[in-house]
């Protein structure tokens, strides 16, 4: 593993996590996306963060394309990764441009919409629609935490916050009220979401997300093909901590 990767800030805390569960179960994800994505494809990551998925994947890409709205990260990405030919990065304001526009045939989400406050989930979701080609696919996963994942999850995290590890200690306390919509949740379910952060970069933590809800948002910009779980896929997601969504466009008139 190159130092360009490993000095990642994203890939330091999850990737070299000294909890085995949490490092697994992030590098299970990043795997599952390799396999998805397929190879000799046009790929933009929306939401590339400190690019260790794309760089992974650079070897099975014709191109790569990496968007994040932080600036500060995206000058990070450039320079990390100067030395590989084939993958860059750019702001998600500087991919507004028509230019691409159907540029792209696979288009990747991972760990973002569950952060995004309403308003921002639309334009995310219609700006995947608008970069992907027409006979490409969009491939959105988002965290599971709900039913018994839920559950698993908040252990997993109270045990992490007390070791210290990372930002575990931050993570917001349930009702037992909330708890247990949460437990039982469908996707009607919502809970008020604590939103962090200044009014033009506001943001959520993964307090009361529901995948089931969102979903349902996606299919009014996408149509969802596949909904997959992983790790564990032969869960049905009950056990599993990700759930991917294998989207197509809406037909365009």
């Amino acid at each position: 593993m190159s130092n360009a990767i490993t000095e990642g800030k994203y890939y330091q805390k999850q990737f070299g996590c000294d909890s085995d569960i949490i490092a697994w179960s992030h590098r299970s994800r990043f795997e599952a996306a390799l396999r998805l994505i397929g190879s000799q494809q046009k790929l933009l990551d929306y939401g590339c963060g400190d690019g260790t998925f794309l760089s992974m994947a650079a070897d099975r890409l014709t191109s790569g394309h990496g968007a994040d709205i932080a600036t500060d990260q995206v000058k990070d990405c450039q320079t990390r990764f100067a030395d590989v030919q084939n993958i860059r990065f750019s702001t998600i304001a500087e991919i507004a441009n028509p230019v691409h526009a159907g540029s792209y045939d696979r288009v990747t989400c991972m760990e973002a919409l569950e952060h995004c406050t309403e308003p921002v989930v639309e334009i995310v979701l219609k700006d995947l629609a608008r970069l992907v080609a027409a006979d490409g696919r969009v491939i959105i996963s988002v965290p599971i935490e709900i039913g018994p994942t839920f559950l698993l999850k908040l252990l997993l995290r109270k045990l992490a916050a007390l070791r210290g590890l990372s930002d575990y200690s931050y993570y917001e306390s349930y009702s037992l009220a909330n708890a247990i919509k949460m437990i039982f949740a469908g996707r009607d379910t919502r809970l008020e979401r604590p939103v962090y952060g200044e009014p033009d970069s506001s943001s959520h933590s993964h307090y009361g997300f529901n995948w089931r809800a969102m979903r349902e948002r996606i299919r009014a910009h996408l149509t969802v093909e596949q909904t997959i779980f992983s790790p564990l896929p032969w869960s049905g997601g009950w056990f599993s901590s990700q759930v991917w969504f294998i989207c197509k466009p809406l037909d365009r008139q």
